[in-house]
């Protein structure tokens, strides 16, 4: 009985000490995130350019991004880039997630828009609209419904790998976690701690996710309104 006491009495000092630093792993999430949403928007519609070389510049960012894995992304930004311009470690951290994150939220934009009947194109620009008005009062406000579920789920997942920033030094969740377990010898009751966090972090994105599914839902495309 006193052993388990002693268990519940770590994990409270753990969970105390971690908890200080769950603000930083929200806001690097959440601005990293804000970046990605302004990349992808803006690549999602370069793909879907009439230029070739547009397309091509827009295609480009996106294959190459996903195909280098986010480490790699971190470590050439703080310590290759971030030499050369000079970067604080929070600034390279939070822009190579947004960087990485834009690429896939890209793809997301793109697929929301060709969503749209083309036909919506053709009658808006039979009313005399430039494609730049068609794509920013008609298809944009659709598509952004569409989109807005897997952009979501998007965003849980940022929140998770924004755990990698740790490794150039940024001090959030899991680095606290790594300076616990190193200073206490306690690896399992810090590691465990750690996981319930990150778990009852996406676990309440998750059900907000669903939340804003049924709220945003379009007949035809994905979740239905109940």
């Amino acid at each position: 009985m006193t052993w388990l006491v002693d268990q519940f009495t770590i994990l409270g000092n753990v969970f105390y000490y971690l908890i200080q630093t769950v603000h930083w792993t929200i806001l690097i999430s959440v601005l990293a995130y804000l970046i990605a949403l302004i990349f992808g928007l803006v690549f999602g519609i370069l793909r879907l350019s009439l230029s070739r070389p547009v397309r091509w510049l827009a295609s480009a960012y996106v294959n190459v991004i996903r195909g280098v894995p986010l480490l790699v992304l971190i470590f050439f930004i703080y310590f290759g880039l971030g030499k050369i311009v000079n970067l604080d470690r929070f600034v390279a951290g939070v822009l190579a997630v947004g960087i990485c994150y834009g690429a896939y939220l890209a793809e997301i934009f793109r697929s929301g828009i060709q969503a749209i009947d083309y036909g919506q194109h053709e009658a808006a620009m039979s009313l005399g609209m430039t494609r730049w008005q068609t794509m920013r009062h008609i298809i944009l406000p659709q598509s952004v419904r569409i989109v807005v579920p897997p952009a979501a789920n998007e965003f849980i997942a940022c929140l998770k790998d924004s755990s990698l920033v740790s490794i150039i030094g940024l001090r959030e969740l899991t680095r606290a976690g790594r300076e616990y377990s190193s200073q206490y010898f306690l690896d399992f009751q810090t590691w465990l701690v750690v996981g319930i966090i990150y778990l009852i972090l996406t676990l309440t994105l998750t059900q907000l996710v669903k939340v804003i599914e049924r709220r945003v839902a379009v007949h035809g495309y994905g979740v239905e309104k109940k």
